[in-house]
């Protein structure tokens, strides 16, 4: 391929004797991987029943390269969310992130969602994932992606980063800044990102990203940890941004991690300028920074992921951790002033000042639940207009861009409730009463997947074991959950022995 002559001339000079091999890296394909959805299903039971050829991802717990030949994303397991496809590198983002059950975690430049759903799969639904992306279209797709992989817990947003931490001030355990960049790790993949590279980009996105991550630290809490990643090899938006923050933030020091071998260190030395610079700054009044050689001192235990040295492309990682203890802030103080405001003046996400109409749908939701469903997942039920969505927590969202406020549940249409897709994809087989489940490569999965409505045998749907018919209703009327190989891939409805198709005409394939 070929590559902008200014942009060979800086790799030249950065990476002197490496970099010959360097340049051969862009002569192999790039690498292709997948990455179960721990959420649905072990890694090992994924190996064990995936048609596939699998190997392991080194970096990344349930990552798995699969061959040329496969086509993972025209399978009906894709539309079940059993994994996300997700190229390799950029995994280890996610992996070294840390992310915990119960932790109050953001995401700050999601979309498309590969280190969200990441994320998510660590957290195992508990505690509050915040997942934010700025440009309204992305946001869209990353919100279809919480959606297709069954995540219960994810807030999604559609704001910047500056009413983000005016609304979250200290509130987050954990915060990953996968910064927007100059794209040059991805030049092997991304025709568009080599076109679009100019020395003027890579000063632009360096400035940027000091912006976003003064907003990031702003909203973590003390001991909380920012992950910061790029795509790209500049210096000025990897080493350069990380020790310039460092310098300007002597509360944050970079947190040592285990990480695979083939990992690079980060370059201090090619962060020697920005240093200046930055220090520069600080000598004029404009901060209380620490030196640069403590500075430089710290990005040695940065990461570089070079597509010369492991199968992957170019990828650049920090996790840093912020001074303090996570115990000397109290909930009121996390939650900060502006949510607590919310709450004494009548928060509508509040459990005790339920309008009627919210009320209303409520009641409906659980009728249905009562017709349809052996388990449920457990939130504060909350009412968008005539959607209903489950929130993870008590959270004030006022005031902000929302696209997804936790599980959506479904909506109410004329004193009736039905039930979203991201609810189908949120249960497992045995939540619902009704099922029918069908192999992957069986006409009937086609046919739903196209839209079709199915008349199925007595093999194929049942009233779970363990429940009652009255409860479930009548064996040939109700919603039931279509299954693929025993997982969720959507709903449909039973009425004189025909199942109507209620997968979302937006999804709906050719294939």
């Amino acid at each position: 391929m070929k590559l902008p002559k200014e942009f060979e001339n800086r790799m030249k000079e950065l990476l002197g004797k490496e970099y010959s091999a360097f340049l051969e890296s862009y002569e192999h394909r790039p690498y292709q991987a997948l990455r179960v959805n721990t959420c649905k299903l072990a890694p090992e039971e994924f190996q064990r029943i995936s048609p596939f050829e699998l190997r392991p991802v080194p970096w990344a717990p349930g990552g798995f390269y699969y061959g040329e030949a496969d086509r993972p994303g025209k399978h009906p397991w894709h539309e079940a969310g059993l994994y996300y496809i997700q190229e390799p590198s950029a995994m280890a983002v996610g992996a070294l992130a840390g992310a915990a059950p119960g932790e109050r975690i953001l995401d700050l430049c999601a979309a498309p969602g590969g280190k969200t759903t990441q994320l998510a799969a660590a957290m195992k639904g508990q505690g509050l994932l915040v997942s934010n992306e700025i440009h309204p279209a992305r946001a869209k797709i990353l919100s279809s992606n919480v959606e297709r992989m069954g995540i219960t817990n994810a807030v999604v947003t559609n704001e910047t980063p500056e009413c983000l931490a005016e609304h979250f001030p200290g509130f987050f355990d954990r915060i990953v800044v996968d910064a927007p960049c100059s794209g040059e790790g991805m030049f092997r993949k991304d025709e568009q990102a080599v076109t679009q590279w100019s020395p003027e980009n890579v000063k632009m996105c360096a400035e940027r990203q000091q912006s976003i991550l003064e907003h990031a630290a702003e909203m973590l809490c003390p001991g909380g940890v920012l992950v910061y990643s790029t795509c790209t090899f500049a210096p000025e938006e990897d080493e350069g941004s990380m020790a310039a923050f460092l310098l300007r933030h002597p509360e944050f020091a970079v947190k040592k991690v285990e990480a695979c071998e083939s990992f690079a260190p980060g370059r201090p030395e090619w962060a020697a300028e920005v240093l200046a610079d930055v220090q520069k700054e600080e000598d004029r009044g404009k901060g209380q920074g620490r030196t640069v050689e403590e500075a430089a001192m710290q990005i040695r235990d940065t990461f570089r992921l070079w597509p010369h040295l492991l199968e992957g492309e170019g990828h650049y990682l920090a996790v840093l951790e912020k001074s303090g203890s996570r115990a000397e802030q109290n909930e009121e103080e996390r939650a900060g002033k502006k949510a607590e405001r919310g709450r004494t003046a009548g928060n509508r996400f509040g459990k005790d000042r339920m309008a009627q109409r919210e009320k209303e749908a409520i009641q409906l939701y659980q009728e249905f639940a009562r017709e349809t469903l052996a388990g449920q997942p457990e939130g504060i039920p909350v009412l968008f207009g005539d959607q209903l969505f489950l929130l993870p927590c008590e959270l004030n969202l006022a005031g902000l861009k929302v696209l997804r406020a936790g599980l959506h549940l479904g909506m109410v249409k004329k004193n009736r409730f039905e039930p979203s897709h991201a609810l189908a994809l949120a249960l497992r087989a045995e939540d619902a009463l009704r099922v029918f489940s069908y192999p992957a490569d069986s006409g009937e999965i086609r046919a739903y997947l196209r839209g079709e409505e199915l008349q199925p045998s007595g093999k194929q749907g049942e009233i779970q074991k363990g429940q009652k018919e009255e409860r479930a209703g009548k064996a040939q009327k109700g919603w039931a959950l279509v299954l693929v190989d025993g997982y969720p891939l959507g709903w449909g409805k039973l009425a004189g022995g025909m199942l109507k198709n209620h997968y979302p005409k937006g999804l709906r394939l050719s294939w």
